[in-house]
């Protein structure tokens, strides 16, 4: 008899469906650890500790003084986040609406011509850095030869406009700029809401002469919702560390008419060096962001308990 050739130690060790899987997680995972977990283990130990950069001295242990200091704080940490949930409610709205608006065009125009032509051109801001939307749009605003002055003088006459140093209207230029960044993201995941809807629960939709705001609610919403709501989530958070886009533009003012939280960070981490009380308020950051996650998916799996 010959002899049964035996089977290469690599193909016996993967046998194991468990020991597959542990093989092919184990990179994701080790780099997990490396650049997720233990950074987020060493900040939330440091902000118990008083240690700055530019001192010298060894950090000092001071429990939570830090975060009574930044509630205590004078530079401002409420009008910060008012100002910041300020900048994500109503930048992430309007993204909502206008991305959903853009996505029902794109979606029941399959057949215009020019269509791939116009989604290329529609997403390409989403593929811009921040910093380089932000360096464009402050020679676009600029009083002096900025596009939009001379066209708005030319339209309306409205002469020089500084958008950017008038504190009544900075904020909103700015969060113009992140509206015409991220609108096409938006768009994108109402484009793939409205492709994950049976063609065959639509049909049946229009052949009963279902109005279209009940097809909307009852099947495209039903089908849809989870991606969408995806989608709000994922810019709900990136919003509310908006950083990179602020700095080139404005970097927080006039004044403090668009400092955001991570612009505190920022300044207190690379700036000042204080890295005991920067690692407290990134902490708390962390912390609200997990609340509002966790929000979001509370809403979405109580709508699936009800629906089931």
């Amino acid at each position: 008899m010959s002899a049964i050739p035996s089977r290469p130690p690599l193909a016996r060790l993967f046998d194991d469906r468990r020991t597959m899987v542990l093989t092919l997680l184990a990179p994701v995972m080790l780099f997990f650890i490396v650049f997720n977990t233990i950074p987020t283990l060493w900040l939330l130990g440091l902000s118990f500790y008083n240690f700055s950069l530019t001192s010298g001295m060894p950090p000092e242990f001071i429990g939570a003084r830090n975060f009574v200091q930044i509630f205590n704080s004078r530079n401002g940490i409420w009008l910060d986040l008012s100002r910041t949930f300020t900048f994500v409610v109503c930048g992430v709205g309007i993204q909502t609406v206008l991305g959903a608006a853009l996505g029902f065009l794109f979606w029941g125009s399959r057949d215009m011509p020019g269509r791939r032509v116009a989604l290329t051109m529609l997403f390409a801001p989403m593929v811009l850095t921040p910093v380089a939307t932000g360096t464009f749009f402050r020679f676009i605003y600029d009083p002096t030869f900025g596009v939009l002055n001379a066209i708005s003088n030319g339209l309306f006459g409205t002469g020089p406009i500084d958008f950017l140093g008038n504190p009544s209207i900075a904020f909103w230029a700015v969060l113009a700029v992140d509206c015409w960044m991220w609108t096409p993201f938006m768009t994108l995941m109402t484009l793939a809401a409205l492709g994950s809807v049976p063609k065959a629960e639509l049909e049946a939709a229009e052949i009963d002469r279902v109005p279209f705001l009940r097809r909307l609610s009852l099947v495209i919403w039903h089908h849809g919702k989870f991606i969408l709501m995806l989608g709000i989530l994922l810019r709900t958070i990136d919003s509310f560390k908006t950083l990179d886009l602020i700095i080139p533009m404005t970097k927080g003012g006039p004044g403090q008419q668009t400092r955001l939280v991570a612009m505190e960070v920022n300044k207190q981490a690379f700036e000042s060096f204080n890295m005991g009380w920067s690692s407290a308020y990134s902490v708390l950051l962390l912390l609200i962001s997990i609340a509002m996650t966790s929000v979001f998916i509370y809403v979405l799996h109580l709508r699936r308990r009800r629906e089931g």
